[in-house]
């Protein structure tokens, strides 16, 4: 059994990863502000709330507890947002994991798996993307996670740290159980929108376009199961047992699916027919974004066992039926402003006690 820290575990894919580290065997400790994450999604091990820009409460943290590793997946991840405050985005997703090392560094933690994104790859030069695709991204949110993934492959030939960032694609569904899953709020991806749309929530969803060149016009997303995800994450933890140095895997399915197929496949797992109008296309979406996992297969011995987009979609809707999730929905503004004030005050504690 090993001790882990999960930056970020009470959100969404953070949570599936704390049930699996649980499941595993090993000892979990959450490191959350919970200004998006969810008091709900605390249901395996311990939690320390405070932020990675809080560089005195980390030390506090790896302190007190003797961490065989980290899973690092607390980052802001809204692209139109990060155009619109990139400085709040390089200072969360960059400096903030840069304290997160040089603590690692200070208490001889080597090991990290870092959760990066398909954001990095920019417009995609084919319509399948490897690892070694280009990687200009297009946008802050995108860059600040390629900023970090050089960090850390400097790092590793500075320091000898081992670190793996998986890049994922589309993350979706919800663990079986239904006892976590996707709760955002504002929500702004696609297949909980449509879930809750068919529930009757009244959501705004929108069809961005129908002249790409695709099959019927609608872009092209590759959909990833989120205990897929923590799965890869396990298997990265493992690699890095006997692996030196940082690597990178791309995590999705293989396969695409448009728009409109995503349509049909919720109105057929719920039963219910959707309205969905059509509007413009958005500024800076590729038509296709499907991923190449050869090598997390090859090296990881990663399968995905989610490989049907009506069965992903079906777990989501099982999770989105529940009255634990109709609560963290009900309770995350209340929740995230009441967390963020326990941080601030949590700062301005120790820096009196600095001072």
């Amino acid at each position: 059994m090993a001790k882990y820290l999960v930056c970020g575990g009470a959100g969404y894919i953070g949570s599936h990863m704390c049930k699996r580290l649980h499941e595993a065997g090993h000892e979990v400790v959450v490191c959350d502000d919970l200004s998006t994450g969810h008091l709900g999604a605390l249901q395996w091990g311990l939690h320390a709330c405070g932020s990675l820009e809080d560089a005195a409460f980390l030390r506090e943290l790896f302190a007190t507890h003797d961490f065989d590793g980290v899973l690092h997946f607390a980052a802001l991840s809204v692209v139109a947002e990060s155009m619109r405050d990139p400085q709040r985005y390089y200072g969360h997703n960059v400096a903030a994991t840069l304290n997160l090392l040089r603590v690692m560094r200070e208490f001889e933690v080597s090991k990290l798996v870092f959760s990066s994104t398909a954001a990095v790859f920019g417009e995609p030069l084919s319509r399948v993307i490897a690892e070694d695709h280009p990687t200009v991204p297009v946008n802050p949110y995108g860059l600040s996670k390629l900023m970090v993934e050089q960090i850390l492959r400097d790092s590793a030939r500075a320091y000898g740290l081992r670190a793996v960032a998986l890049r994922y694609f589309n993350a979706a569904g919800a663990d079986p159980s239904a006892v976590i899953g996707e709760a955002h709020d504002p929500e702004t991806h696609l297949i909980p929108k449509l879930v809750r749309k068919a529930a009757g929530e009244g959501m705004q969803v929108t069809i961005n376009g129908t002249d790409y060149p695709t099959e019927d016009g609608t872009c092209i997303r590759d959909y990833v199961h989120v205990n897929d995800l923590a799965e890869a994450h396990l298997l990265a933890l493992d690699h890095l047992d006997n692996a030196v140095g940082m690597h990178t895997f791309n995590l999705g399915n293989g396969t695409g699916h448009s728009v409109k197929q995503v349509v049909d496949a919720v109105q057929e797992v719920t039963g219910v027919a959707l309205d969905i109008p059509v509007t413009g296309r958005r500024p800076g979406d590729p038509a296709h974004l499907v991923a190449g996992s050869k090598r997390a297969r090859a090296v990881l011995g990663w399968e995905p066992r989610y490989t049907k987009i009506a069965d992903i979609i079906e777990t989501a809707v099982r999770w989105h039926g529940t009255d634990s999730f109709r609560n963290w929905i009900a309770e995350a503004s209340e929740a995230g402003d009441a967390a963020a004030e326990t941080v601030r005050f949590d700062a301005r504690q120790q820096q009196r006690k600095q001072g």
